[in-house]
């Protein structure tokens, strides 16, 4: 396949730089094959803060963007302590595994980001509930500082079968 491909590029990169026209359908086809990923989005989840997704599947892989304690409806916190937070976090990721087709059970690795690793033992009681059985691979790590000041970060990478 990638042999035909790149012969496929070959020929019509020849032609291309003849007719401008071709070089713009180029481009197009190029990035069409080239994407190989799907964008995935939620009303029912913030939206991004900055130029990033809230999740890409790519193949049977789904990864879930960093999700802080917002309210989609407000954009503002769900709360000032970490209990509020982390179950704010837990749900805009539920959200957005949802909105892919996935759940929780579907999650193989995730990442937690604190500002403050006292924090830990709450965070991982919230976290927990949502992984009773067979809990994936995980880091957690504690950061100088999270967006908007949040107090906890997770992301996630599932695995759509």
């Amino acid at each position: 396949f990638a042999t035909m491909s790149s012969a496929v590029s070959a020929t019509l990169g020849a032609v291309a730089r003849r007719s401008p026209t071709l070089r713009r359908a180029r481009t197009l086809t190029t990035v069409r094959a080239a994407a190989g990923k799907e964008v995935i989005a939620t009303d029912k989840s913030p939206a991004a803060l900055g130029p990033y997704s809230q999740a890409i599947k790519a193949g049977p892989l789904l990864f879930v963007s960093g999700q802080i304690g917002l309210v989609p409806a407000t954009m503002t916190f769900a709360g000032d302590t970490i209990e509020t937070q982390t179950e704010q976090v837990m749900v805009n990721m539920g959200e957005i595994l949802k909105a892919a087709g996935a759940d929780f059970s579907d999650v193989v690795k995730t990442t937690i980001l604190l500002a403050d690793m006292d924090d830990f033992k709450t965070v991982n009681a919230i976290y927990g509930t949502r992984f009773p059985e067979n809990p994936p691979a995980r880091a957690t790590f504690a950061v100088k500082t999270l967006p908007l000041n949040a107090l906890v970060e997770i992301d996630c990478t599932a695995y759509l079968p």
